[in-house]
């Protein structure tokens, strides 16, 4: 694929505007465990290191070297849709923004807050099945379809995409594994059917990836980054699956009662 106007706009003034949210998320995210750690037990550590290699993740495929060779090379693309749509929404959710917020928040403003978290609209869009079908669904148009290489000749386009793989990667995610309190649970046994259906519908894309390559991709470079996305994904799909049967194990696992005998 030939150079773009994506590839030239992505200069140091375009790497900060892109940065810039994750900035902000950083430094939102120090302050708000500063104050809750003036009220509660101290916010742990790991917490914190979660939420900046997240935010290294998602940094890493919008700017430095793996998002400028992505402009023409699908291998570094799907690289970065590995960092960007995968392991950065985990590492996120295991960071639970939200319970630090409700933490930091006056009593009155969390109940506002939880209200708002257990409204219509963000009961749907959390639910398993309908982000999973914004995650997965979203690949599978992106690359069976123009709009992969339509983003790579509109910067609106371009950074459109990369929202949406993000939030539809976090969104599943947290509809899987329950770290932030959520309103509207689904059994360990829902998710369990969903995750497995999604992780082979991932497995299906790259698949086709491989076999079908998107518009404007050579063959070469769609069969190393369909192996790129099948296994890379896998590495991140088993701390998921980890992760989410250690929370199911905890919850199933009998409770020990202590009976004192007379």
């Amino acid at each position: 694929m030939e150079h773009n106007h994506v590839h030239h706009a992505s200069g140091l003034a375009g790497d900060l505007l892109l940065a810039l949210p994750f900035v902000l998320a950083v430094i939102i995210y120090i302050l708000l465990g500063w104050v809750s750690n003036r009220r509660h037990k101290r916010w742990p550590i790991y917490r914190y290191l979660s939420l900046f290699f997240g935010v290294l993740s998602a940094s890493m495929a919008l700017m430095g070297p793996i998002a400028k060779l992505a402009h023409e090379n699908f291998i570094a693309h799907m690289v970065g849709h590995l960092l960007l749509g995968m392991l950065a929404p985990l590492l996120f959710v295991l960071a639970a923004p939200m319970t630090l917020v409700m933490r930091t928040l006056s009593v009155g403003a969390a109940r506002r807050l939880s209200r708002i978290l257990k409204s219509f609209p963000v009961s749907i869009y959390c639910h398993p099945v309908a982000a999973s079908i914004l995650n997965i669904g979203g690949l599978w148009v992106l690359y069976t379809t123009e709009l992969y290489s339509g983003m790579q000749s509109n910067l609106l386009l371009h950074i459109v995409v990369h929202v949406h793989v993000f939030l539809a990667g976090y969104l599943y995610t947290i509809s899987i594994l329950y770290i932030d309190p959520v309103p509207h649970r689904c059994s360990y046994t829902f998710r369990a059917v969903v995750l497995i259906l999604s992780l082979a519908a991932h497995g299906i894309i790259s698949k086709y990836i491989y076999a079908h390559p998107p518009v404007g991709v050579p063959r070469e470079q769609a069969e190393m980054g369909g192996m790129v996305m099948y296994y890379g994904g896998d590495m991140v799909e088993l701390v998921l699956i980890f992760l989410f049967c250690r929370q199911w194990y905890k919850a199933a696992r009998p409770r020990t009662v202590l009976s004192i005998t007379p």
